[in-house]
């Protein structure tokens, strides 16, 4: 059995599937009987990864004419999503000795059993129109059995990649135990030109790269878009004034709108509540740096640091009660906490070397954060109460981590050194396995993970 670092705890595979459903509401259950089970198939997600679960995917059934090529489409985009995990391998269909003709044949599974398939996935997918029906199953090869209910989604053929990353969120969920993450997106900084006159703009996209669209023009300096926690909006900081100001931005308008702050002032460094109705940032007056809360609808706001130090990068706890934020008021750049409404913050941080950028995980049980010691840059995760600390990577520059939707992934800028070097957009799992680059149209920076959509 395949095993990796955890923290993640064992769900009742019949709650998957209920849940799945109650997120998406075109998302229905379809019946089929549930085979019992001896020792369900399961990565049990414990320490460090021996070797990927082999699962195989034969191309989804086309059950109307024109819908091959869609069929396609999605069996791969659902291998894809599994594969890029690292705890999965995709068996290729050339190495399949049983043939798919029908979502409603029996299983082979000895067919399945001779090429070593852990798990099998068989799916079919319907065209009417503009129209998409796509239905799946998961099973245990080698227990014999189904894993959970079939499911289907259906929805619009423009929307047939998000349906696909439904389908691998449920497999994924079923087998590791882990939430999903796949059916979500991200806002990031897109550059262009030299390194000595970059151009910037923000873009959003799916989690792997798909389906970009770009939310302002390059004519001023953008940075760190944050979503909120319903995904429907962006907060980021512009220079568009001179000065840098913080807006909020609707993501299916591209409306934006100015968050006031007093004259003089650079405000920045912005993050949604978890109510999403209330904002903490940086302001800078008069030479020093506090964090500030706003409510966004009011516009009124309430300084929660008064120190002669730097306090900025300030993000909340998932149950909005504590902020976790930099400072160098101990004479270096650490991490501290202090209560939502302000008052003595608690230094977390006391390794060698620089702490910066903290973001508090979904789960609420680890804080990432970008790390500079010894010449070199980490991203790194550690206990809110500063144990356990681990360096997940190191290079010239990474910085400014963000959570996938089941706080089992980070997403970070990693940037290359020299006149040519540009930014680029990474991940990587929190047992510090399989780093890899996130595709994007050009060179990105500063992401930050919606949550499901």
């Amino acid at each position: 059995m395949t095993k990796v670092l955890t923290h993640s705890v064992t769900r009742p595979l019949a709650l998957f599937a209920a849940a799945l459903c109650l997120s998406l509401p075109l998302a229905v259950p379809f019946a089929t009987p549930a085979a019992a089970q001896d020792g369900p198939l399961r990565i049990e997600i414990t320490e460090g990864v021996i070797e990927p679960l082999p699962f195989a995917a034969p191309v989804f059934e086309a059950e109307t004419s024109g819908s091959a090529q869609l069929a396609a489409q999605i069996t791969q985009v659902v291998a894809d999503d599994l594969t890029g995990t690292g705890l999965f391998r995709a068996i290729p269909q050339e190495a399949h000795i049983a043939r798919v003709t029908s979502f409603a044949s029996p299983v082979q599974y000895a067919d399945w059993k001779a090429i070593n398939a852990q798990a099998l996935i068989t799916g079919a997918v319907a065209v009417n129109g503009d129209r998409v029906n796509v239905k799946f199953r998961l099973y245990d090869v080698f227990s014999g059995a189904e894993m959970g209910d079939g499911l289907q989604f259906s929805g619009t053929t423009a929307g047939w990649r998000r349906m696909a990353h439904k389908v691998a969120d449920a497999v994924y969920s079923r087998i590791t135990g882990e939430g999903p993450y796949f059916d979500s997106r991200v806002v990031h900084v897109a550059e262009t030109g030299p390194k000595n006159d970059r151009r910037k703009r923000l873009a959003i996209m799916d989690y792997d790269g798909a389906n970009v669209q770009y939310l302002t023009d390059s004519s001023s300096i953008v940075l760190a878009p944050r979503f909120s926690p319903t995904g429907d909006r962006v907060l980021y900081t512009s220079y568009e004034t001179g000065f840098p100001k913080i807006y909020v931005l609707d993501v299916a308008s591209v409306n934006r709108r100015t968050l006031n702050t007093p004259e003089g002032t650079m405000s920045f460094a912005p993050r949604f509540a978890p109510n999403g109705q209330t904002i903490v940032y940086s302001l800078t007056q008069g030479g020093n740096t506090d964090i500030f809360s706003m409510d966004i609808a009011s516009g009124a706001s309430t300084r929660l640091t008064s120190a002669p130090s730097i306090e900025t990068a300030p993000s909340f706890s998932p149950d909005g009660s504590r902020i976790v934020f930099e400072s160098d008021r101990s004479g270096s750049q650490q991490l501290y906490i202090m209560p939502v409404g302000g008052g003595e913050p608690t230094r977390i941080s006391f390794g060698q070397g620089r702490y910066g950028t903290p973001v508090w995980s979904p789960r609420g049980d680890l804080i990432a954060f970008t790390k500079q010691s010894k010449g070199r840059f980490h991203i790194g995760v550690m206990r809110t109460d500063g144990s356990e600390e681990r360096l997940l990577t190191a290079s010239f520059l990474d910085e400014g981590p963000t959570w996938a939707p089941n706080g089992r992934v980070i997403m970070f800028t990693r940037e290359t050194q020299g006149a040519a070097g540009e930014a680029a957009l990474y991940s990587v799992d929190i047992s510090g396995r399989n780093l890899k680059r996130v595709r994007t149209e050009g060179a990105a920076s500063d992401p930050s993970w919606s949550p499901l959509q």
